[in-house]
């Protein structure tokens, strides 16, 4: 009866956020209430069940926003400090803004050239794909906070990873300048030095005589990160301060600057304690342990120790034709637990969890693929045709290196 409750919990989350019936911060708080209600009507009469109360809903939901606690603070400091460094000039945003910026700055030179607008989505969609698992980025504060996991502890691991899929996204870049050479022959321009291109969208903000100052302060603050020094909430707390002290003198230009970014940091964070509710309860009325018993029976015993990597590879379908939030917090939890069976650790898992994301942008789910397709004059499907095969072959670089160097395991001995 768990396992029934606790599929029907998840698949109803997901067709209400993939379906846009529900945001996925309404979704993640009443549907997992709506199940854990009839969860307690049904223990009445299921002795599998136990006798649930309503006080025990509660503290369930409670402690499953404590454990995110760390994550959502993190979040919030994180959002704030890097939306406080684009507004004085120091680089580009989110995805919409990076792709504005660099469509703008690459697309009249591509045309200029004669190249497709089409290599150029490519690269510039892959980049963001492995730059989006930054501790600050989406799918890694997800399986953080899904899994209850530190960020830092799935992120650090991934850095030399990450940096090979770099490398090999910086071959792909090389290949096809060659393929275009040798399509359209060695052309000459004259090259003439723009303006500085604003990135900020208050320009009064602009801080361009301390970009050595925010650049150096963000440059402490990943090593810290790295190092481990403080916690991360604590890190990004300190630096945002600091930033927000000496780029801006005016007290009040201070509240307005936290005032005009809260939207988007609170839009996050609360979806990170809505997580909470959703994954104490899927734990907490024993939803997960039975979930993953089923799942660990239809395994075939030679493959659950497989389990990492399968889930690295199935991260690239399932993240396509679903949204994060549907995978990190519906799906992840359940084969985070079957794989613990085979001594597979949470961490372990959250790391391979990530690897899809470079496919996940090609999703018709995600909203900045389409600007920068409509930016680069270029039809969606297009792009998903030309980019798809690179995506994969970039998702199965950096897993290879992952197994590599012993970020996850390709194969667990413990089962």
């Amino acid at each position: 009866m768990l396992t029934v409750l606790g599929l029907g919990m998840i698949l109803c989350f997901m067709y209400l956020i993939m379906s846009r019936r529900m945001t996925a911060l309404a979704a993640l708080t009443l549907i997992p209430i709506l199940f854990a209600l009839i969860a307690y009507g049904l223990s009445f009469y299921f002795d599998s069940l136990g006798h649930l109360e309503i006080k025990q809903l509660g503290e369930m939901m409670l402690d499953g926003v404590k454990k995110l606690a760390p994550t959502g603070v993190m979040l919030l400091f994180a959002i704030l400090y890097f939306a406080i460094m684009i507004d004085t000039g120091l680089f580009d945003g989110d995805g919409s803004t990076t792709y504005m910026i660099c469509v703008a700055a690459m697309l009249p030179l591509y045309k200029k050239l004669g190249m497709s607008p089409l290599i150029m989505a490519c690269l510039m969609m892959l980049a963001s794909g492995i730059m989006n698992l930054t501790p600050w980025g989406g799918p890694t504060a997800r399986a953080a906070s899904a899994l209850h996991v530190e960020a830092s502890e799935i992120f650090v691991p991934m850095v030399l990873p990450m940096l090979a899929a770099i490398l090999w996204l910086y071959f792909v870049g090389f290949m096809y300048g060659r393929m275009e050479r040798k399509r359209l022959g060695i052309i000459e321009l004259d090259v003439s030095h723009g303006d500085d291109i604003q990135i900020s969208s208050n320009p009064e903000a602009n801080r361009a005589h301390l970009r050595w100052f925010n650049g150096l302060l963000t440059v402490v603050l990943m090593i810290c990160l790295v190092k481990g020094v403080l916690p991360l909430p604590i890190l990004f707390m300190i630096a945002l301060c600091i930033a927000l002290v000496v780029n801006y003198k005016d007290v009040d230009m201070q509240k307005s600057l936290v005032a005009h970014h809260a939207g988007s940091a609170l839009n996050v964070v609360g979806i990170i304690f809505a997580a909470g509710i959703f994954t104490g309860i899927l734990s907490g009325t024993g939803m997960v342990d039975a979930m993953s018993k089923e799942l660990v029976a239809i395994i075939p015993q030679s493959m659950g120790p497989f389990l990492a990597p399968i889930t690295a590879v199935i991260s690239m379908p399932l993240t396509f034709f679903m949204s994060n939030d549907a995978f990190y917090y519906g799906v992840l939890p359940i084969l985070s637990e079957a794989a613990s069976h085979y001594g597979i650790t949470p961490v372990e898992m959250a790391r391979a969890s990530i690897v899809g994301q470079p496919v996940h942008l090609l999703s018709p789910l995600v909203p900045s693929t389409y600007l920068l397709c409509g930016l680069a004059g270029i039809e969606f499907g297009q792009h998903q045709k030309f980019t798809i095969k690179w995506a994969i072959l970039t998702c199965l670089v950096m897993l290879v290196a992952a197994m590599l160097l012993g970020v996850f395991p390709l194969y667990s001995t413990l089962h």
